[in-house]
């Protein structure tokens, strides 16, 4: 059986060679090529015609979705799939409607991320939670709610926030800086469209976020 041959795009060399580490251990995998930018992305497309490409969505030059429109131009055959740390509608929706079999997110467990790329491999879709959440307000023409912008970890903090827990005791509990939470907590208003920690709380609360005590 040959194994699936895939190309790593992403702008970050440690990512590159993780996922290439990741995927030589197993034996059903190739890894043909890695490209840190679109030209190189497209140029090792035209070269190697992998099975799946891994394709980060934010590089300089050319996006990752720009590039996965111009991949599949190229090379029908060959499955995109992104992996990312953005799970926002729009990065979803554009990332789909340029022909990107798949969508995740970064903090996926390497099982899960094996299957999705055989899957993708397969020609069927593999999709993070939230992508799916996504699509199935799409498809039932919902809005989307302004917390489900949120990413995993941001909604942790804003669980966290309005069990009245201080940045200082999340960071101690995310083994994170203090100044790192109180920029996910700035991110957090903005996204609910909140002005402070009370509001947060109640939209959690109103939204059936966390549990009432």
């Amino acid at each position: 059986m040959k194994p699936i041959r895939v190309l790593i795009v992403d702008d970050h060399v440690i990512v590159r060679e993780g996922l290439q580490m990741l995927l030589g251990e197993e034996d059903d995998f190739e890894v043909v090529g890695m490209a840190g930018e679109s030209d190189a992305a497209l140029a090792l497309v035209k070269k190697h015609k992998p099975d799946v490409v891994l394709m980060d969505l934010v590089m300089p030059g050319l996006d990752g979705i720009e590039t996965t429109r111009r991949i599949l131009a190229s090379s029908p055959s060959t499955r995109v799939l992104v992996l990312t740390t953005f799970a926002d509608d729009q990065r979803v929706r554009e990332a789909i409607q340029a022909g990107a079999i798949g969508y995740l997110l970064k903090d996926i467990l390497k099982p899960e991320l094996l299957n999705a790329i055989r899957s993708a491999a397969a020609g069927k879709p593999a999709l993070h939670p939230e992508a799916q959440q996504y699509l199935m307000r799409h498809v039932a023409g919902l809005e989307p709610a302004p917390h489900d912008s949120l990413t995993a970890r941001e909604f942790n903090i804003l669980k966290l926030i309005a069990e009245g827990n201080s940045n200082k005791e999340i960071a101690l509990a995310l083994h994170l800086t203090e100044g790192t939470i109180k920029g996910y907590v700035s991110t957090i208003f903005d996204k609910l469209g909140v002005d402070d920690r009370t509001q947060a709380a109640l939209y959690a609360v109103k939204y059936g976020l966390v549990k009432q005590k």
